[in-house]
Parts: C-alpha cells; structure tokens; sequence
C-alpha cells in the first residue's frame, strides 16, 4: 500500500515538472530565433549541398528576420560536421545538410563513428533529391542501357566505373545496380563527381552514376552519354533518358537526399517552427525554380515523413552495404 502511495505521490510531484518543461519548450519556439541561426554543410563551397543550402538558406534568412550563416565543415565522408552538430545546444541555432552518407550509409560503412544518427540527430525536412543517371563515356560504343548491360555482362573481366568517392550516393547506386543486373564492376572511387566526369570523359574510365546537378553540363555538352535514370520516372530535364524500370530494372532507384537534422534534443515546436519556415522557402517559386535548373527535385515534408523515409532508407542501403562487405575502416 505504502509503495502504491509512494507512486502516486512520486506521479502527482513530477506534473508541475512536466509541466514547467511544456511551457518551456512552448516559450523557446515562441521567442524562436532571437538570434542567427548556423547551417553546418559537411562539404566543400561549390557543390550541390551547399548550393542547395546557400539557395534556401537566403530565402530562410528573411523568414526567420535573423541572419543564417553558412559554414563549410568538410571531412570524415561528412562525420566531422555530423558530429559537432550532434554535440552542439539543442535550441534550434544549429542546423545541419545531412545527406544518405550522413544519416544512412555511415552507420554501416564505419565500424566506429562518432555520432549515431538515429539517436543524436533530429530530421527537420528533406529539403531535395538529386537523383542518380547512368552515364557512358566515348569508349563504351553502346546508345542504351540495353546494350550497356549486354556488354558489361559480355566481357568476362567486367567494367571498370568511377564514383564521386567511396561510401558516395554515387558509388553505391552503381553497387546496387551490379547486384540487379548481375554485373561484374570493378569500382574506382575519385576525390567529387567532377573529376571523375572528367575521366569519363576522357575515356579512362568507362562509366559512372552520377546526380544532374554534378552532371548536366557533361550531359549537355555530349562529352558523356546518359542511358537510364534511377528514378521512379523519367526527369523532365532528360525526357528522352529512360528509368531503369522501363528496362525491367524497377529496384534500380538511388539519389542523393539532402535534408536539414538539428541536435537530437531540440524541443518540438522548434522544429516544428523551423520546418515551417524551411518548407515555405523551398515552395517559394523563385527558390523551387532555380533548384530545379539546377537538378534537384525539391521536396520539403514534415519531420516525421522524413523520419519514416530515413527508417526504409536505413533499411534497404544498410542491407546491401552488408551484404556485399563494403567497409571504409
């Protein structure tokens, strides 16, 4: 009976507690922000992440009536800024560009890694994807994915392919594409998408995937050729490119996803404010237009969509990194 008492006393002591902690998270995101908000993007100025971020993040800046500040933290296959992030106050000033390496593949390349993702990190919104093409340079004599697989699948030594580095979106479609076509590829990981489009190119290599943003001006200029995008359907930028599913390849599907993840304690209704603002960014004309020139699918969802794609994400990637041994330690 005491015990019961006890509980009950223990129970009815800790509401104003819970309570208070409501009240406070409520007045945080009333007051949000009262101050400039920093985006950590784990890459290098120039890229697609951080031309991604630099585009919302000027839109963001008049909607939040404060400063947001961009800051390149580069290095670690993005662990580094993941992991400072992950460390930083959990009050809706540090946000994060977390892509698949980020948030997926990490986890299962690294046997240790300084942050766990699903525990430390918080989504906010998938802010775009930049789905994945494959591409041929002038050595490969092929005009389809067709003919691409027949070759590949008739040299008995298979085929070299490149990628935007190891543990890379781009390295990893090209895996899950040996697996369902049954390819024997032998991979040649490079230091960004530009380099290795350039080899490409110039023949050293005799293939790669590679997302539109990196790829549009090698596509354009026909320095490379596209054969198959792994998209659900065919993008309104190559409209005569097929998907991988037109080709009987329906479980070839592989982008680069970029979205923004605060401190993993961040009270909800910052988050909640933060989506809000970061979403109506994303869906403003101007801002979607011009990440859709430069070949990303904007997308802007709520926290918990992205939490559930993370979850199926996590699921197909980390099986198939296992599966085939791929490790970066």
């Amino acid at each position: 009976m005491r015990s019961v008492k006890h509980h009950i006393l223990a129970g009815l002591m800790a509401l104003p507690l819970l309570a208070c902690a409501s009240a406070s998270a409520q007045q945080a995101a009333a007051d949000y922000p009262s101050k400039p908000v920093r985006w950590i993007v784990p890459y290098a100025a120039g890229g697609g992440s951080d031309f991604l971020a630099r585009s919302i993040g000027q839109g963001l800046t008049g909607r939040l009536g404060q400063p947001v500040v961009i800051e390149n933290k580069p290095g670690g296959n993005t662990a580094i800024a993941a992991s400072e992030t992950a460390r930083a106050p959990a009050d809706g000033y540090t946000m994060l560009s977390a892509d698949n390496g980020t948030l997926v593949f990490n986890p299962a390349l690294y046997k240790k890694l300084s942050y766990d993702p699903a525990k430390d990190l918080a989504p906010v919104t998938l802010m775009g994807r930049f789905p994945m093409i494959l591409v041929v340079g002038p050595a490969m004599k092929v005009n389809s994915a067709k003919e691409f697989l027949a070759e590949a699948k008739g040299r008995r030594e298979g085929l070299d392919y490149a990628s935007a580095g190891a543990g890379s979106p781009h390295h990893l479609a090209m895996e899950l594409l040996k697996v369902e076509a049954g390819l024997t590829m032998t991979h040649v990981p490079y230091r960004g998408a530009s380099p290795a489009l350039a080899d490409v190119a110039g023949g050293q290599v005799p293939a790669m995937m590679v997302d539109l943003a990196a790829g549009a001006g090698f596509i354009n200029g026909g320095k490379v050729k596209a054969l198959a995008v792994a998209n659900p359907t065919r993008l309104p930028q190559l409209p005569d490119v097929p998907t991988f599913a037109e080709i009987g390849l329906k479980n070839v599907e592989a982008a680069a996803q970029v979205g923004v993840v605060v401190p993993a304690a961040t009270p909800k209704p910052v988050i909640d404010a933060l989506n809000k603002q970061v979403v109506a960014t994303i869906n403003d004309p101007a801002t979607r237009q011009r990440l859709v020139e430069f070949g990303i699918e904007p997308i802007g969802n709520t926290p918990a969509q992205y939490a559930e794609m993370l979850t199926a994400e996590r699921a197909r990637w980390q099986k198939l990194i296992k599966d085939l041994g791929i490790t970066l330690d």
